[in-house]
């Protein structure tokens, strides 16, 4: 089995833990830097999947398996965005052209998101797989993404005798996250777009984890090892209960002024405040599970607001108890021009419940 982005925290800890499996012989961890944590018994080659020498690398190894983990939103190390995206994208195309060529691969696990569907105010309530965005993603890890799976799915066509696996994942978290979400969620204050409350759905290390390790190995009765699959926990939750759980104060601006402190967030490197992560905010993002668990066979062991929990718990106390910061969105969202009935709800916390999604 060779595993890319080797030197990622994700990756890392998928290399540690698929080579336990009895079925696995061997893992070759690739990456272009060397990784900071210790890989256990794998092998590794430092390579950049960018660059032809990765197909030397398949043929040198007689590979069967190939988890492709080196599709990210945020960069490693020293990286720029141009490099994050050159990765993304021209490395999963030469990584595809190796494969094509190498007759021992048998199977191919691919990283994506759920991000390709978009965010966009007249989206469905709920993505299914079959759902089409109604825009394509103009620029971020989302473009990025909808770019490497249509160049997975003519790999497929192409090698018809390879199970090809796509995981669109929504947001991951957990006690350490890798990902320009975490970094927004973990601001002291955070920027809002006013008027908008937007529903979110998170996937916890540990079950990103066990997921890969089921479409990477051997089919089970009764599942499907190939497709593509959206993987989320259960339910959803609201940015509003978000902020109440981690207790950090919100902001509510306008969209031009949201846009406008994304942007000075950016260039002093606080968090990778996207225009795609500021749509997610604004319109949220809600997939369906049902196929997750019917095909794959996979049923998370963290729920959304699970997740969120174990995530809020790594990051410690707000500048505020969350009940403070509860009563003081409850007051604002009843003044009337905020939409409200003028008097402040019965109760503190969260106000909304949390609907179950699958």
């Amino acid at each position: 089995m060779l595993v890319t982005g080797a030197a990622r925290q994700l990756g890392g800890r998928f290399v540690r833990r698929i080579q336990r499996e009895p079925d696995v012989d061997r893992v070759i961890a690739v990456d272009a830097v060397a990784p900071g944590q210790r890989l256990g018994d794998a092998v590794f080659v430092r390579a950049d999947i960018r660059q032809p020498a990765i197909a030397r690398v398949l043929a040198e190894h007689m590979v069967d398996t190939v988890v492709h983990l080196d599709v990210s939103g945020k960069a490693l190390g020293a990286q720029g965005r141009t490099a994050v995206k050159e990765t993304n994208v021209i490395g999963t195309m030469q990584l595809l052209g190796a494969c094509q060529k190498a007759p021992s691969v048998r199977r191919m696990v691919v990283k994506s998101s759920t991000g390709v569907y978009g965010s966009a105010p007249r989206d469905p309530a709920v993505f299914h797989e079959t759902t089409p965005p109604k825009s394509l993603p103009g620029g971020g890890f989302a473009k990025d993404a909808a770019e490497v799976e249509g160049y997975v799915r003519g790999f497929a066509r192409r090698r018809p005798d390879v199970a090809v696996c796509v995981l669109r994942f929504a947001n991951i978290l957990g006690p350490d996250p890798d990902s320009p979400l975490a970094d927004y969620l973990a601001l002291p204050v955070l920027p809002t777009v006013f008027g908008y409350d937007p529903r979110l759905q998170f996937v916890h290390e540990d079950d990103v984890l066990d997921v890969l390790g089921i479409a990477s190995g051997e089919p089970r009765r009764g599942t499907l090892n190939s497709g593509t699959f959206n993987i989320a926990g259960d339910g959803v939750l609201l940015l509003s209960q978000c902020a109440r759980r981690l207790g950090r104060p919100t902001m509510p601006l306008l969209l031009p002024a949201v846009t406008w402190v994304g942007q000075a967030l950016r260039t002093v490197g606080m968090t990778d405040f996207s225009p795609e992560q500021i749509r997610l905010l604004t319109h949220g993002r809600v997939v369906s599970t049902v196929q997750m668990r019917e095909t794959l066979g996979f049923r998370p062991r963290f729920s959304t607001a699970e997740t969120f929990a174990e995530f809020a718990r790594s990051r410690g106390p707000g500048l505020l108890p969350p009940a403070a910061v509860g009563r003081a969105v409850d007051r604002l969202a009843a003044l009337p021009f905020a939409g409200g009935t003028g008097r402040a709800p019965g109760s503190s916390g969260d106000t909304h419940p949390t609907p179950s999604v699958r």
